[in-house]
């Protein structure tokens, strides 16, 4: 199988599972967190079997010199290459290394991204699937918020229309002050 063609299928079935994934005012942390639970899902839903902070052929630099890199996702599928995924808000070098590293490993590397428009494309062979969202200054002290919500692309509702015509006039029953002495 084409690992070019087949990443590209799998980064378009995570994107499409991703697009109707909502949330409002979370923190970094919860952001984060949603989007790996969102892959962990999406990956089972395909069948495969799923590993959080696995680890990856990266191994950590000194003082961690003996230790591993650890991937966000990491998912076994039966009859083709794994495919690991990294989550970040940031561009990290660090994690196109290991994203590199895993595709050299025979790996489907996919990074997701996710922030406000305006990402970078990873170098090939590396998939990016981008979720955009919108931020703002939380209560002093707690940093930024992040929310994503539903893209609505709907026509407004047709008007309905007085039964006289859009041009007439309609009298309403409203006493005048003489009346209602």
């Amino acid at each position: 199988m084409d690992l070019g063609l087949d990443g590209e299928r799998v980064a378009a079935s995570l994107a499409h599972r991703l697009d109707g994934l909502t949330f409002v005012d979370l923190t970094t942390d919860q952001v984060t967190a949603r989007l790996v639970d969102a892959v962990a899902e999406w990956a089972t839903g395909e069948g495969w079997r799923v590993y959080r902070r696995a680890a990856s052929v990266v191994p950590l630099p000194p003082p961690l010199s003996g230790r591993q890199s650890v991937l966000d996702v990491a998912c076994a599928r039966p009859d083709r290459p794994p495919v690991v995924v990294e989550v970040d808000h940031t561009d990290r070098r660090r994690t196109v290394e290991k994203l590199l590293a895993e595709a050299g490993a025979g790996r489907v590397p996919i990074w997701l991204r996710w922030g406000v428009p305006g990402f970078t494309a990873p170098p090939a062979p590396i998939r990016m699937v981008a979720v955009e969202v919108s931020r703002r200054n939380g209560p002093a002290g707690q940093g930024r918020l992040y929310s994503r919500r539903p893209v609505v692309d709907r026509p407004a509702p047709p008007h309905s229309v007085p039964a006289g015509g859009p041009g007439d006039p309609v009298a309403l029953p409203i006493p005048t002050l003489d009346e209602a002495d």
